[in-house]
């Protein structure tokens, strides 16, 4: 029965996923139709084509690999795209104008964005969801952790890590995993004073993750970390500063590496969709505005090959009145392409090879103790 339970949550994963791909594709397919563009195609998922159905000129596909999705609208289309949405290169483009083509583009992102908030404002409305922050307040040390070492103690409330303020757990363990495996200056309060103390953060061997050994106050409110509020634009504005804040980290020097080990990839992203569901309908709900609000932004980076990059072509024909050169425009997107797809599988291999070690790790505890008894 278990089993069963679980396929049914992976389904539902899986609908909820191409939820969020789909409607932000159907917003650059809908506006590209009512502006009197060629369409050739629109897919769920990229590579071989498991299903599709041809209608008013329009190929509607499902393929087989369901990591993303597309709408193929030649006139727009950099020709270094199309080989990845098997369309072919060598058709004619018609030009269309510079102001049709940033709106388009833009048309993805703000779709994921009126998804988010349908379900910001959904959310806040059900009486059953839980809401809330859990403070960053200590609220056991382990003995001989990195905390313990530098003397911090149960009641301290931390205000700061490193540079950074801090007013939940969650900013308090992002700016630790930031941090890395350095000296880190956290300041707490303790009995109305302040204190600075350097904690050296333990990097896990198992999960890779790095950790001060301290636990958190119980969390009376329940609430997911993903779940701060209840009113939406503060719920929303919250995912957009969690983002933009891993965003900071990348582009900052002293914290780029570790930020980017941090980052998780399509498997994280599912477990984290997956697990959620699991503990209440509502969490998840809530993981997925999270989840459109961050897609929104990433693909509004000025990058070729995300829509970020065709919105600064268009402005520089609109500006200018003088296109890039679709040669350059063609080069820069394969070779974007290539590096995005590369960097997507290093986050695969890292995500699988971590999950081998937490469920390796599991499996052996569970021996032990086994043996034990």
């Amino acid at each position: 029965m278990e089993t069963l339970v679980s396929i049914g949550y992976i389904l539902a994963c899986l609908l909820l996923f191409s939820l969020v791909i789909a409607i932000h594709e159907f917003g650059h397919f809908i506006l590209a139709l009512k502006l009197g563009m060629r369409v050739e195609a629109f897919s769920i998922g990229f590579g071989p084509v498991l299903w599709s159905r041809k209608h008013n000129g329009v190929e509607y596909r499902i393929s087989a690999i369901p990591l993303g999705g597309y709408v193929s609208i030649p006139d727009v289309d950099p020709d270094g795209t199309k080989a990845l949405e098997g369309a072919s290169a060598n058709k004619a483009k018609v030009q269309v104008a510079a102001w049709k083509e940033f709106l388009v583009a833009l048309a993805g992102p703000m779709m994921n964005l009126v998804l988010a908030i349908a379900l910001a404002v959904t959310i806040s409305l059900v009486p059953g969801a839980r809401f809330g922050t859990l403070p960053a307040e200590i609220g056991s040390v382990l003995e001989n952790g990195p905390a313990f070492v530098a003397g911090m103690q149960s009641g301290d409330r931390v205000v700061r890590v490193g540079a950074r303020p801090v007013e939940s757990w969650t900013e308090m363990q992002t700016e630790v995993q930031i941090a890395g495996g350095k000296a880190t200056e956290f300041e707490v309060e303790r009995g109305g004073e302040r204190l600075t103390l350097s904690i050296t953060p333990e990097r896990n061997e198992v999960t890779g993750g790095y950790f001060i050994k301290a636990v958190s106050i119980t969390n009376h409110t329940g609430a997911a970390a993903w779940m701060p509020e209840r009113n939406p634009l503060k719920q929303l504005k919250w995912d957009a500063m969690s983002i933009f804040r891993i965003l900071k980290g990348l582009v900052t020097p002293k914290e780029a590496k570790m930020t980017s080990q941090a980052l998780g990839g399509p498997e994280m992203i599912a477990e984290a969709l997956y697990g959620s569901m699991r503990r209440n309908v509502w969490d998840g709900l809530g993981f997925l505005r999270f989840l459109n609000v961050n897609l929104a932004i990433l693909n509004l980076l000025p990058i070729p090959v995300l829509d970020g990059g065709l919105i600064i072509f268009a402005l520089i024909a609109m500006v200018f009145r003088r296109r890039v050169p679709e040669k350059i425009v063609r080069w820069l997107s394969m070779a974007f392409m290539v590096l995005l797809m590369g960097l997507m599988a290093i986050l695969i291999m890292r995500d699988a090879y971590r999950s081998f070690r937490i469920h390796t790790y599991d499996h052996e505890r569970q021996d032990q103790g086994a043996e034990v008894r």
